[in-house]
């Protein structure tokens, strides 16, 4: 069994999985002021809590995209397993041919989304994450990860409109009741789910006129699971997307 980490930008993604299957997975909020022993703290605390034994763990793998937090983490995975963790960057093998003006600007959890959807659907493969930013993968018919693009996401969208026009509260995202919201509250939570699900849809068709063939599409992230459901394109959600790459990643370090 290993531990599978996601840092990102607004959550943690732990995850523990045993011969590819996931047995547990959980989701903390990232804190950049925490230390490695806090970190270790909860770690510790997360496992216990599903009974996970920490003997059992036979390594830790970790994607993380908040910089500031790479060592705090890193310290508090050794305190807790006695072994240093690998680290989605340079230096570890992917298998991954990144043709992108700089392949070492791409971010970890972008890399770590394509090994697993290249192992997992058909090419050419678009690959939607919906975070903090909502980014946007291309796989081509050959394999190479050839580019993308980076969104502001939903939340981050639906928190700045709030700050800034200030007769608009600040409300979570959310099934939105109608098409046309009645009230200032729908009208928002409608216009920030429908307008990212027309703008999924949209980008799947000009991508495709691109393409000798229609891509694959997948979506992942901690808002993908709201905002999939209202889009008109054929996307699977996979919500554990970023977790199956990292097992594979550790596989393919490891020589599983």
């Amino acid at each position: 069994m290993i531990l599978a980490l996601d840092i990102g930008n607004t959550n943690i993604v732990a995850g523990c999985i045993e011969d590819g299957n996931i047995c547990m997975m959980v989701r903390a909020t990232t804190d950049r002021l925490k230390t490695g022993d806090e970190y270790a703290m909860l770690f510790y605390n997360l496992l216990n809590l599903h009974h996970i034994d920490i003997k059992a763990l036979e390594g830790t793998i970790i994607s993380c995209v908040v910089p500031v937090l790479s060592h705090p983490i890193r310290s508090a995975i050794e305190k807790l397993t006695g072994r240093p963790p690998l680290m989605v960057g340079a230096g570890l093998k992917t298998g991954l041919n990144i043709v992108m003006d700089n392949p070492g600007q791409l971010g970890a959890d972008l890399v770590v989304d394509a090994v697993a959807a290249s192992a997992r659907y058909e090419l050419p493969i678009i690959i939607f994450d919906m975070g903090t930013a909502t980014t946007m993968s291309l796989i081509n018919e050959k394999g190479n990860y050839v580019g993308g693009m980076i969104i502001p996401g939903a939340a981050l969208t639906l928190d700045a409109l709030s700050n800034r026009a200030s007769q608009l509260p600040h409300v979570g995202i959310d099934n939105p009741k109608s098409l046309i919201g009645t009230n200032t509250i729908d009208c928002m939570r409608s216009g920030i789910v429908y307008s990212n699900a027309a703008m999924i849809d949209g980008l799947i068709q000009r991508v495709n006129e691109t393409l000798s063939k229609p891509a694959s599409v997948v979506a992942t992230g901690g808002l993908a699971g709201v905002i999939v459901p209202y889009c008109r394109e054929k996307v699977v959600y996979d919500k554990n997307l970023l977790l199956h790459g990292l097992w594979l990643l550790y596989c393919k370090n490891k020589g599983k």
